[in-house]
């Protein structure tokens, strides 16, 4: 009996025929970043499913876990208290934060990636609640969120990133922490590519001109927004929010995985990842 062919890439079924650097306001972004994370959802957990796990706090492809580096603070401390998950995919962060004895709520723009979520819940037999929404329009009342976090959920990809700031920090109660992961800004300047390739500068810093995956008609079907380190720290004071700490993982010795651009050759030269670790002032 023939092997039926593989299913399609999201690339082929959003009909991505080119790649360009333009301006992508923020409706064109949301839009391109809904279709594109359910379209892509089955490849991303397959590639990446095992790396994350269905419970399990990993901030970034250098493999900071939250349960070593403890950037929310003392879990102790989360028992009961109300946590939000901001781009939160398949949901394992918040998953593993539920067993701590938090009360976790994760939002996401695609319906694809919460379905995965749900996948999750059912192999681990540990249900979070999910809401599907843009990280700019939060539906949560003022004040209710004790910590919030995002692991690359969401930031890089909206055309508004200091509205999500803001979003944050209106939904947090005073003193609360938001905490969340990027690519370092310091990696738009090179190719996204994890060998030798990736080690040469191809872009100035400075230009904020997103890239995008374009269909044959000119329509964004894939974009990322870069901001500098400066951007972010304004986003973020502008939004009345507090930078305590930025965290740059360092590469461990023992990780040869590839993930993407992150590789043991680049990870080892320069930082990959920018952790913000923010609070609300009380």
């Amino acid at each position: 009996m023939p092997t039926p062919p593989p299913p399609p890439h999201a690339e082929e079924l959003l009909g991505a025929a080119g790649v360009a650097r333009r301006a992508v306001g923020p409706e064109e972004s949301s839009a391109a970043s809904r279709a594109w994370w359910d379209a892509d959802a089955d490849d991303y957990q397959a590639e990446h499913g095992a790396f994350l796990g269905d419970d399990d706090f990993v901030w970034c492809p250098e493999r900071l876990r939250e349960a070593d580096a403890h950037l929310l603070g003392d879990p102790a401390a989360l028992r009961g208290a109300r946590v939000l998950e901001v781009g939160c995919g398949a949901a394992s962060c918040s998953r593993w934060l539920t067993g701590t004895g938090a009360r976790v709520l994760g939002l996401d723009l695609s319906a694809g990636m919460l379905r995965h979520a749900r996948d999750a819940d059912a192999r681990t037999g540990v249900t979070v609640p999910l809401v599907q929404a843009d990280a700019g329009a939060i539906p949560l009342r003022d004040g209710c969120v004790d910590a919030a976090f995002s692991a690359f959920g969401a930031i890089p990809f909206v055309a508004d990133p200091g509205a999500v700031m803001r979003e944050v920090a209106r939904v947090l109660r005073p003193g609360a922490p938001w905490v969340f992961a990027v690519n370092h800004p310091m990696r738009w300047m090179f190719p996204d590519d994890p060998g030798p390739e990736g080690l040469t500068v191809s872009q100035s810093y400075f230009d904020r001109t997103p890239y995008a995956e374009l269909d044959d008609d000119g329509r964004a079907v894939y974009v990322e927004h870069h901001r500098t380190l400066g951007d972010r720290v304004a986003d973020i004071v502008a939004a009345g929010l507090v930078l305590e700490r930025l965290v740059e993982p360092e590469w461990p010795d023992d990780l040869e995985a590839v993930w993407g651009q992150w590789s043991p050759l680049r990870g080892r030269l320069f930082p990959g990842t920018a952790i913000f670790c923010c609070r609300r002032p009380a």
